[in-house]
């Protein structure tokens, strides 16, 4: 269970009946997170279909009875069944769901107490439903950008691997029955690989491992993690990319809050939470500040110079004509667009420049190979 100490541990428990000879924390450490078993696509069709049902007339727990019983994710029907039986002792939709923050997280809890307080909860559902959906689009979409080049690369390193350790040697021995002919240097730069590599392959795969557990201890540490992200957005093409999915997912979590009538300085928190990147959270943060001190937000959201001017002054003028959630939206619609436009064109940049590395490096292998062959047809 996901809580802020082991006292708010033991409240849940004993609201669901539950009485623990002992609570431990756990977090920190080697622990993997292997995820929550239930996907973005399960919540988007649990929200929708809880929207039809209210909307109908149904009761929420009943409502939540039916959807636990035909949800074809069973741990998924699990946390239904145990948010109706909060409903059902007394608690509020909202809280219910707050006990599964893995699942709902606080973007969603926050939505559905507005929704409770404004009885407009079948209207939030869909607006979350909604949301659901383009976020799940615009994972998507990076995903897809990194799935070519990162293939590219797995295929390369098989490629050079099978020649390093079974081809170059067939090679060798055929050079050394030459009589000691002396060999071109690419082709004893290769062979020498080779021989390093086969001599020593424990010190290439651990020093891949390293690398690869350094990078996830540094990225844990919070100073570095901000590091990292602040300079991933000023990373030439991709960077770019990230920056508009960055403004996206801001823009429209801030217009969706507003949108279901959360106070801006909670929806700013939520914002900050679900940003996905530490300096841009940071800069979120400062802006709520801020605001909260009476200032505007469309300032101090320039002054963090992570998001574009024309974001900055449609902000401006939302606040001024009292139309801020709306123009959050428009925005919000115009970056899934550059979005769409910029991965599209990454693609389609990447694929040529990756064949072109590729075939780079393995011709060149081959033709370091062939050298002394060459040379000896001229001498023939």
């Amino acid at each position: 269970m996901d809580a802020a100490d082991e006292n708010v541990v033991s409240a849940r428990l004993r609201a669901e009946n539950i009485s623990p000879d002992r609570i431990r924390k756990t977090g920190g450490g080697w622990n993997i997170n292997i995820g929550t078993g239930v996907k973005q696509k399960d919540l988007m069709v649990f929200t929708r279909q809880l929207s039809t049902m209210i909307d109908a007339g149904l009761p929420l727990v009943q409502a939540l009875d039916i959807l636990a019983n035909q949800a074809p994710n069973k741990h998924f029907a699990k946390i239904i069944t145990s948010v109706k039986a909060s409903v059902e002792s007394g608690a509020t939709f909202s809280e219910a769901l707050g006990k599964h923050p893995r699942v709902f997280d606080p973007l969603y809890v926050n939505l559905i107490a507005a929704a409770e307080i404004g009885g407009i909860l079948d209207t939030v559902l869909l607006r979350l439903a909604a949301y659901i959906e383009k976020s799940v689009k615009l994972k998507r979409q990076v995903k897809g950008a990194m799935v070519y080049p990162i293939t590219i690369v797995m295929v390369a390193l098989g490629v050079i691997v099978i020649m390093l350790t079974k081809i170059i040697p067939m090679f060798q021995q055929m050079y050394a029955d030459m009589n000691g002919a002396k060999l071109p240097a690419p082709t004893q730069m290769v062979i020498n690989a080779s021989n390093s590599f086969l001599d020593h392959w424990y010190l290439y795969f651990g020093g891949m491992v390293a690398f690869i557990v350094g990078m996830i201890l540094v990225l844990r540490n919070p100073r570095s993690r901000l590091w990292f992200d602040r300079n991933i957005l000023r990373v030439p093409i991709f960077g770019t990319i990230l920056r508009k999915v960055v403004v996206a997912r801001f823009t429209q979590t801030l217009g969706t809050l507003l949108t279901a009538g959360v106070p801006i300085l909670d929806a700013l928190d939520v914002c900050a939470k679900a940003a996905g990147n530490t300096a841009v959270a940071r800069g979120i943060l400062v802006a709520r500040a801020r605001v909260s001190e009476g200032k505007d937000l469309a300032t101090p959201l320039g002054q963090t110079k992570l998001f574009p001017t024309m974001v900055i002054q449609m902000v401006g003028v939302g606040e001024q004509t009292g139309a801020l959630d709306s123009m959050l939206q428009k925005i919000a619609d115009f970056y899934e667009e550059e979005v769409d436009v910029a991965v599209a064109a990454l693609t389609s940049m990447l694929e040529p420049v990756m064949m072109v590395v590729l075939g780079g490096l393995i011709g060149g292998l081959i033709v370091a190979l062939y050298l002394p062959v060459f040379n000896m047809a001229g001498n023939l």
